[in-house]
């Protein structure tokens, strides 16, 4: 056994706080793990602050120092130098009954980003490999959201490196569940099982709230549990973010974390030399405990479901022929054309209208306050669109709880146009996820949990519609995002319009492997200057010589113009209900008669039991 895993067996160890905490506050303009090249001396003399202070573990300046992290400063090429210099530097400052730990950061935040976990493991095997060589006393793993990844990530580390201590350590932002509702608990038990000898947690959470989580948490029986919290919670002071000045509150709640059962206790953001000495003084005495009572956490009873009486969209389609109707909310309060349109939509009992979220980055009346609005008066289902540029994760989840809460069900999740191309050019995107972290997202709320893994107390039935784009150069590739989009929960599709036969047949032929229902966009053409901007200036969209020319013989001739559109349409409309039980009408310029028109003629065919292919 390990000369450190041996000293845990009957001792409390104290290890350090935060480095980039002192950095910053000296006036850092880089990442932390750049001065292990720039200012070695630096990092030397905060390390033997800490040693000083008490610190029985240090852990080496390497948190962030992964390539994908160091390339937004142009160090990604330097990352083996990086953890080199760290351990280098560290055994300079090391007393000879120092431990060191080499420091590995968490990839996924609460959003997990678009890197895949065969990257995340590939980046942090190197940054292993060489803390490793360099001879650190244990290796820990600290500030990790996502379980899935700390899993991974232990239990390839443990089977490259059977003796090497591995401490791992969990980031939660509610007291008692990861992101993904897992007990935290049962999590730590998990990593257990993969290899890592000390586990617990760290971040996010001050000394109080540290406390209150591990009264719920057993002692292990082959491991040992470590905790390292922030100093407080974050707080603002002149637009700058600080920590609680709060050492010796700091160290006397250290006493309880031992009592929790807690053997390896250092300091996470806003911590310094004095939070570490106040913890020495603290536990100096205390020997670890072998026996506690856990406090189960008391879950609110289970309310039985209620059925949904209603049938989803993707239901719908699966079972029949349907039609949805898209109808931009207006972009002025005079909303009386708006909702007789919608009457209308109703009266012609149209399966859903779909409401967008500002398209186009164009301002427009609220659709989720359209939505209530014919919830309240209507019978017709409203699709909301969801765009993820508009709001953070703060405000999609205020958003899904507030659609939930007035019987909106159906939602469909995009990306969202960034706003550049809009009429506010300068106005900010968000995207603090992209159309398949909002699908996970709404998921995790139909499982009756938020992004925190805080219970809703009941559960959402969030229908869950993503968008295809079929005019690429590429279907093939169209396809495969969608199928990443299918795995990432979404329930139905939703294409762009489409102008020619043939694009509906490839729509066919490249998705016919697929087991989820489309629907397939048809927007009339209003005239010709209409056709000529979708040929022209729309990407992606181009109109045969035929169209064009049939559209600018009858320029003049409005009525000539509406027939032509519409029996253009028709014709797709024979050719969608060929292959698909799915038809999206894209009403153009608030012409909802047109969309009648169509709606009406989809359900003459259809109701005729035209052969229809699933």
């Amino acid at each position: 056994m390990s000369r450190l895993l041996n000293t845990l067996k009957h001792k409390v160890l104290v290890a350090d706080g935060a480095m980039g905490t002192i950095l910053y506050s000296e006036g850092l303009d880089t990442c932390p793990e750049a001065y292990n090249l720039t200012q070695p001396k630096k990092v030397e003399h905060i390390h033997r602050s800490y040693i000083e202070a008490g610190a029985d573990i240090i852990q080496t300046n390497t948190y962030g120092a992964n390539f994908e992290k160091l390339q937004q400063f142009g160090l990604e090429h330097k990352v083996k130098a990086i953890h080199e210099a760290a351990v280098t530097i560290a055994k300079r400052a090391a007393n000879e009954d120092t431990f060191i730990l080499g420091t590995v950061g968490g990839f996924r935040g609460v959003k997990k980003g678009d890197l895949s976990l065969s990257a995340i493991l590939y980046h942090t095997e190197i940054q292993v490999d060489t803390l490793v060589t360099a001879g650190v006393d244990g290796l820990l793993f600290e500030t990790y959201y996502d379980l899935e990844e700390l899993l991974k990530v232990v239990k390839a580390t443990r089977a490259r490196f059977k003796d090497i201590p591995i401490i791992a350590q969990l980031t939660a932002s509610n007291t008692n569940y990861l992101i993904d509702g897992t007990e935290i608990n049962a999590a730590l038990q998990q990593v257990i099982s993969v290899g890592a000898n000390i586990v617990g947690l760290n971040c996010h959470h001050g000394p109080m709230h540290m406390k209150n989580t591990f009264s719920h948490i057993s002692l292990p029986n082959n491991a040992y549990l470590s905790c390292y919290p922030n100093a407080s919670l974050l707080d603002i002071d002149n637009n700058s973010f600080k920590y609680s000045n709060n050492a010796q509150y700091f160290g006397n709640t250290a006493k309880q974390l031992i009592q929790e059962g807690v053997r390896l206790i250092g300091g996470c953001c806003g911590t310094t030399p004095e939070h570490i000495r106040q913890i020495k003084a603290s536990v100096a005495s205390l020997k670890p405990i072998t026996e506690k009572k856990v406090i189960p956490i008391h879950k609110q009873p289970e309310k039985k479901k209620q059925a949904v009486q209603r049938l989803t969209l993707s239901e719908r389609v699966r079972q029949r022929p349907t039609i949805i109707v898209e109808l931009d909310t207006p972009k002025h309060l005079d909303t009386t054309r708006f909702f007789n349109n919608i009457k209308a939509l109703d009266d012609a009992q149209i399966d859903a209208v779909t409401l967008a979220d500002n398209s186009l980055a164009t301002v427009r009346v609220s659709n989720i306050a359209a939505a209530s609005l014919i919830k309240q008066q209507f019978n017709i289902e409203p699709l909301v669109h969801i765009t993820c540029r508009d709001r953070n994760l703060i405000g999609l989840q205020s958003h899904l709880l507030g659609l939930s809460l007035l019987g909106i069900h159906e939602i469909l999740a995009i990306t969202g146009d960034p706003a550049k191309v809009g009429h506010l050019p300068g106005a900010t995107n968000v995207y603090d996820v992209n159309s398949k972290g909002l699908t996970e997202l709404a998921l995790r709320f139909n499982k009756g949990i938020n992004s925190n893994g805080d219970a809703l107390k009941t559960e959402t039935h969030f229908n869950i519609a993503g968008g295809f784009d079929p005019h690429v150069r590429n279907i093939k590739a169209a396809v495969r995002k969608m199928e990443t989009k299918i795995e990432s929960g979404m329930h139905y599709f939703i294409t762009q319009p489409v102008f020619t036969k043939e694009k509906i047949t490839e729509i066919y032929e490249a998705t016919k492997h697929l087991d989820v229902p489309i629907f397939i966009g048809i927007m009339p053409i209003t005239s010709y200057k209409n056709a000529l901007f979708l040929h022209n200036e729309v990407p992606g969209i181009k109109m045969s010589e035929d169209v064009l020319a049939q559209f600018e013989a009858v320029a003049d001739d409005k009525k000539a113009t509406y027939e032509l559109s519409l029996s253009l349409c028709k014709s797709l409309i024979d050719h969608v209900h060929h292959y698909f039980n799915g038809l999206y009408l894209i009403t153009p310029f608030e012409r909802v008669d047109y969309s009648l028109e169509l709606a009406a003629y989809s359900k003459s065919i259809t109701n005729n039991n035209q052969e229809v292919i699933l």
